[in-house]
Parts: structure tokens; sequence; C-alpha cells
């Protein structure tokens, strides 16, 4: 199979630099790191890709059985790696991308660093800790997001996105939701608001930038003090942002906080 093909794999950037991969979160497309590419672009060689599902990707590739979990994801980003023969990768992941990249980084030693982006490892509370949504909260997002894609996607990218300020973000990401094929996205979803990957946390071995927001209703701050935590050395950045996508909504703070952590990768 063409890998580049199947995950509509992108290559800009410094061909000399070491080598930054942007993966995107849940209903976006590479797309959506538009705004960190060209920060990064002068110093680094900078990889994109789409989820298959998503964005430009090859839809033939799906399987629903490969993407029920999120190892069928870290899969592809491993794939990626080795079909452009890249080592020492800086994995740069948002929001569920970060769990991604943390079982890939576990799985391969071509993984050399990881940022990650509004991450969270579980979205549903459990004893001693709080992802920001009971069970029974999600049982009703994925139950309204399974019978009424497009009116879901209306209603939550605004709420995402989380800067009722402006507009154009919440219906950008809406925009992006909707492009979404709703069956592959339901697979997507179920994948991400049921997942688990705190005890895969501990065993990140690669420095570490964890990244969040001041105000974030998907991932509220007390998942990022957890994730920082759990990985051993990890570095923790509270931006100046609200919402999930801080990459959109304060791409100046997003991108400075990853640069100043590059620049001390050297």
């Amino acid at each position: 199979m063409d890998i580049a093909r199947r995950n509509n794999v992108t290559v800009t950037g410094n061909p000399q630099g070491r080598t930054v991969v942007l993966a995107h979160g849940f209903g976006c497309d590479q797309n959506m790191w538009r705004l960190t590419v060209p920060a990064l672009a002068r110093d680094y060689r900078v990889v994109l890709f789409d989820y298959v599902g998503s964005g430009r990707s090859d839809p033939s590739a799906f399987s629903e059985e490969r993407y029920s979990s999120l190892g069928g994801y870290a899969r592809d980003v491993v794939e990626v790696c080795e079909a452009l023969d890249l080592d020492d990768v800086v994995f740069v992941g948002h929001s569920v991308s970060a769990m991604v990249g943390v079982l890939a980084a576990v799985a391969s030693e071509r993984i050399g660093a990881l940022v990650m982006v509004a991450p969270s490892p579980r979205y549903i509370d459990d004893e001693g800790y709080r992802g920001g949504f009971s069970a029974e909260d999600i049982d009703e997002l994925l139950a309204s997001l399974e019978s009424n894609y497009l009116g879901w996607s209306a209603a939550m990218a605004p709420v995402i996105m989380g800067n009722a300020d402006r507009p154009e973000l919440g219906e950008e990401l809406t925009n992006s939701f909707c492009a979404t094929d709703p069956d592959m996205a339901r697979v997507f979803a179920r994948t991400t608001f049921l997942s688990d990957s705190r005890d895969d946390l501990k065993n990140v071995r690669v420095p570490t930038l964890v990244l969040e927001c001041t105000q974030d209703v998907i991932a509220p701050r007390e998942v990022g003090a957890f994730v920082h935590e759990a990985v051993a050395g990890s570095v923790l950045v509270t931006l100046d942002a609200t919402g999930h996508c801080p990459h959109l909504s304060a791409p100046e703070a997003t991108n400075e906080a990853i640069t100043t952590f590059l620049a001390g990768l050297r």
C-alpha cells in the first residue's frame, strides 16, 4: 500500500532540519495546523498527514476493526514514519492524537519527543480522576452524534472551540466536522471518547511537552496536571488561551511554546 497516498502525507519546511510530525484531532485534518507550519518551516522538516477517514486520506483504506482502537491510529503514525524513513521525530499531537503519539512512541524508536496539545488520556471521570465527563455524558454525546451527525457537529463544534466572541472559529470546526464521513466519524468518536490511556503514560521515555489551556471544556486543567505527573520529566505549559484548539485560537502562544521546547532539544 502507498502509505503517503493513504494518509495524504505532505512534507514541507527545511529538509535538513529535525522532523516534526503534526497530527490532527478528531473531526479535523492537517489544514488545522496551517498557522503552526510557518513557525516551524524555516528550521524543521514538517510532515503533515490525515488519519484514514479524515481530510483527503484514502477512504478505501478504512477498517472499522483497525480504527476501533487508538492502536490502529498509532500504527498509521509508525507506518508513515517508516515509509518516509523518519528518525528522531518530534510528534505533535492535538487532543486524541496526543495519546496516539504516546502509543506510537512506546511502539517505535522513531519517535524521539512528544508535544501533547490539549491531551486527555480518559474523558470519563473515574475514582480519583476528573476527565470532565460522566459516563452518561459520553453516552449521550455518542448517541446524539450517531443519530444526527451534522446537527451534532453544528451544536458541538462551537462548544469545543470555546471562543464565543470569535464565531468564525466555531464555524471552521463545524465545517471540518461536517466534511468527515459520518460512518467513519462514528468509529473515530467512539474510539476517542471511550479510550483510557492513563496506564500508557508511564511508559513514555522521551522528552515531552504538555500544553493545556486556561479554560477547556474537553480537557480541563486537572487532566493536564494528571498527564504531566504521569509522564516522567515532562514539561507542563498553561497557555493563555480558551477552548480546545489553541493552535487556531491562540497560534502565537502555541507556536512559541512548541518552538521553545524544540530549541531545548538541540
